[in-house]
């Protein structure tokens, strides 16, 4: 689905994206893991159109973003969910509100009782019920707030989320249920991810695939178990050095 190739980008003179290429497949999970500063988000940020790249090009199903009707067109197949959830909504809006600007943009024909059954059906599947409906985000805990982002995410039945960091302001308990709550939506509506995250354990544990950045280029990629278990590379084999091995990832 996903294509980047040769994606670099500056920010005066420094060089914060070198070169990257990568694959999503769809339905594929697809980790994208390194130190705070080494481009991830900023890759992130191109693939969805918020930056543009210097060189390289980012195609979706074979057709390149940078082409404005394409561009368009797969905003609805690509949505994000970004690390902090509260900045993501506006704060005087209700669930019910932040939910149905989504549906508006790409389901105009919802309306009335059916509009109010899809609001109950997102957020069934980030298991929140119709109570969260006519909160504010401030009413929300921090990972319900996650998780209205996420149903929001879903609205529109994308084919990929590019997810930034989006356990990371969670605690670890529920990050957990986040974790298992990816997983079941991945089983259930085969989407594809592209999972962006510092914490290589949460990779291992949700990912298929994964590249490794340092300073702004791809330094390692392949199977988690490949990567995570017999690295190559000398930033990858210090990322783990902290890391508790877990059997499954090989090696």
């Amino acid at each position: 689905m996903l294509t980047l190739a040769d994606v670099s980008k500056r920010f005066g003179g420094q060089r914060v994206l070198n070169q990257v290429t990568l694959e999503v497949r769809p339905g594929e999970i697809v980790g994208l893991v390194g130190m705070s500063g080494s481009g991830k988000s900023t890759l992130a940020n191109c693939i969805l159109g918020l930056q543009r790249p210097d060189a390289g090009t980012i195609s979706w199903r074979g057709r390149s973003l940078a082409d404005r009707a394409t561009r368009q067109a797969a905003r609805r197949d690509i949505q994000p969910v970004f690390q902090d959830p509260r900045s993501s909504m506006n704060p005087r809006w209700t669930v019910r509100r932040i939910l149905s600007e989504p549906l508006e943009n790409w389901h105009p024909a919802l309306r009335g009782p059916a509009r109010e059954a899809r609001l109950l059906a997102l957020l069934d599947a980030v298991a929140l019920t119709g109570d969260h409906l006519d909160r504010n985000p401030h009413e929300l805990s921090t990972g319900q707030c996650q998780r209205v982002c996420l149903a929001r995410a879903l609205a529109p039945d994308p084919a990929l989320l590019i997810l930034d960091e989006p356990l990371s302001a969670l605690d670890v308990s529920v990050q957990a249920t986040m974790l298992a709550l990816l997983r079941d939506l991945h089983r259930q509506r085969g989407m594809g991810y592209l999972f962006i995250s510092h914490d290589i354990a949460v990779v291992a544990e949700l990912c298929q695939s994964v590249l490794v950045m340092q300073a702004g280029a791809v330094v390692e990629r392949g199977s988690v178990g490949a990567v995570l278990g017999t690295p190559t590379h000398p930033f990858t084999q210090s990322l783990l050095q902290d890391t508790p091995r877990m059997p499954d990832w090989g090696g």
